[in-house]
């Protein structure tokens, strides 16, 4: 039976060919591992196989899993673990932040990438606690304008992302997209490159005290297109932690 370790090292191979048939450096492309639905017991096994970055979409489940494995994380500094324990893990939202949510997050969560609205960025920035370091935030673009999906829309993505530059407690990192999905690799890749100009559309209109350094794109079925178009972080749940239940 294939493990959580296994899963990852055939990941981190697809991530590699990837970058190496679009001339990239695997170095480039950051791994976020979408926990969401799996228990705590299966962070802990990939945190065990060097995984850092987890993302979850349900924001209530994904607390209660941040306080058992970072309880877990401060117990395993002084016990042995069957692989190398990285450093603290670092947890994104990735899912809808709804008005009565942004406290939760803002105080549990190291990024939010799915910030569309400026009223949802100024509560998170208000509630963001002073002795944590800003909150990663990162834009949710509706780059494709599916019916289905969040997001600011491409043509108001500039505007937004001045705004909430402007916030102190938040640090803008960059933009998220999820399209719907493609029929085949040229389509996907040409969506992803509509995500990848206005990414260098809006760094290129000097309204930012700080470039932009993160597109996160592409998931199991598409992170190859999405490396091929310039994603800096792919968001991996099914590769890694299998199949979810309905």
């Amino acid at each position: 039976m294939t493990t959580i370790v296994d899963n990852l090292q055939a990941v981190h191979a697809r991530i590699a060919a990837a970058c190496a048939a679009a001339g990239r450096d695997p170095a480039g492309v950051r791994l976020l591992a979408v926990s969401k639905t799996f228990g705590p017991e299966d962070v802990m096994e990939a945190v065990g196989a060097g995984q850092q970055m987890f993302g979850e979409n349900y924001i209530q489940e994904g607390v209660e899993k941040i306080l058992m494995v970072r309880e877990w994380e401060g117990e395993s500094r002084s016990a042995p673990l069957p692989g190398p324990l990285s450093s603290p893990t670092e947890w994104h939202c990735i899912g809808p932040v709804q008005s009565n949510k942004t406290r939760l997050v803002a105080a549990h969560f190291d990024w939010v990438q799915s910030v569309d609205k400026l009223k949802t960025a100024q509560r998170l920035n208000d509630q963001r606690p002073d002795d944590l370091p800003p909150l990663q935030v990162c834009l949710q673009v509706n780059i494709d304008g599916g019916p289905t999906k969040s997001g600011v829309t491409p043509e108001e993505a500039l505007a937004l992302a001045a705004e909430v530059a402007c916030l102190p407690r938040l640090q803008l990192r960059g933009l998220m997209s999820i399209p719907e999905a493609a029929i085949d690799f040229v389509a996907a890749c040409a969506v992803h490159r509509r995500a990848k100009d206005l990414f260098d559309q809006i760094n290129m209109a000097d309204v930012l005290p700080k470039a932009m350094d993160t597109l996160s794109m592409g998931m199991t079925a598409d992170l190859e297109a999405a490396i091929h178009s310039g994603s800096t972080m792919v968001r991996i749940g099914s590769a890694i932690f299998g199949s979810r239940s309905p």
